[in-house]
């Protein structure tokens, strides 16, 4: 149950995540939902914001995917168009 937890919130981080990188519009949806789920994973896993078997979701485990996200969708927005915006 903990990970549906996990991807639903991975997805309004990976969503929240495009809006405030700016390309909501440009990348479509589903992808930036998939690379804010990545993100979240990634910053938590990285930055040891939550533990995904808790379950848990807190503030700290909240701003620690988002900013996850927000490093993952910069990364993926370089190499697809060669700039960061």
């Amino acid at each position: 149950m903990s990970l549906i937890v996990w991807l639903v919130i991975g997805g309004v981080v990976g969503w929240l995540a495009s809006i405030v990188m700016r390309t909501d519009a440009q990348q479509g949806i589903f992808l930036n939902v998939i690379v804010g789920i990545v993100g979240a994973f990634i910053g938590g896993w990285l930055f040891g914001g939550g533990n995904i078997n808790s379950g848990v979701i807190t503030p700290t485990t909240f701003l620690v995917s988002l900013v996850g996200a927000i490093i993952l969708l910069a990364l993926v927005n370089l190499v697809r168009r060669g700039s960061l915006r």
